[in-house]
């Protein structure tokens, strides 16, 4: 595994990001893990936070790509810290976008922050996490709406590698299949148990026998073929 995946699962555990108990997802599924990027709330977190994702972005798509979307509401800041961490990491400069969850009819009018989108952008979207896919549902329309863009992918934290809506793929696997773009993440699950398994985070177990038996059964009900 390389050194950035297993320094940036410590690293969400750390934060308070990635948490282990009994948890209900907005798909209704009951998980024993939980993650949730809108915890990063300091100036040095979001730093590693983006050069985490800059670290993924390159090693998976390059750089050949215009502009980084984050869907309202936590993946503003993402996009944000991104696109900041791959011009000082690769001296790439990229634009950032976010939609707005309401439209603006004064001022800066429009359903848009950041750069506009043009015709024959490159974009990358960007995300915590997808359990489902079911944003991605609602985020392609809302770029394709802006312009005739070309999406190249999507890049999350975190691939829970359960089923997504409407198959036994994963949820990455399915938005390829259904959007024709890839979806990749900064890690799995696989390697966070992996990583976390009866070794301690800050002098705690997050992952002991018990909790990597409900993780077992959770994937043995969600998991994907």
């Amino acid at each position: 595994m390389e050194q950035y995946k297993e320094d940036f699962i410590r690293f969400m555990v750390e934060s308070d990001v990635l948490k282990f108990g009994d948890f209900t997802l907005k798909s209704g599924r009951r998980s024993p893990f939980f993650m949730n990027a809108g915890a990063y709330n300091t100036g040095k977190q979001l730093r590693k936070l983006g050069e985490a994702y800059a670290h993924a972005i390159h090693d998976r798509f390059g750089l050949d790509f215009d502009v980084i979307f984050g869907p309202a509401y936590k993946g503003i800041p993402l996009a944000v810290v991104a696109a900041e961490a791959i011009g000082d990491l690769y001296g790439k400069e990229v634009r950032y976008c976010a939609n707005r969850k309401e439209e603006k009819d004064h001022g800066d009018k429009g359903a848009l922050l950041g750069a506009s989108l043009k015709d024959g952008d490159r974009v990358l979207i960007i995300e915590d996490v997808t359990t489902s896919g079911k944003s991605i549902e609602e985020t392609v329309p809302i770029l394709r709406a802006q312009a005739d863009v070309e999406i190249i992918g999507l890049i999350v934290s975190l691939n829970r590698e359960e089923r997504g809506l409407h198959s036994t793929l994963a949820a990455l696997d399915e938005i390829r299949e259904n959007w024709g773009f890839p979806a990749q993440a900064i890690v799995t699950m696989h390697e966070v148990v992996e990583t976390l398994h009866n070794r301690e985070i800050e002098g705690r177990v997050v992952i002991d026998d018990a909790m990597k038996a409900a993780i077992d059964a959770y994937y043995g009900e969600y998991g994907a073929a």
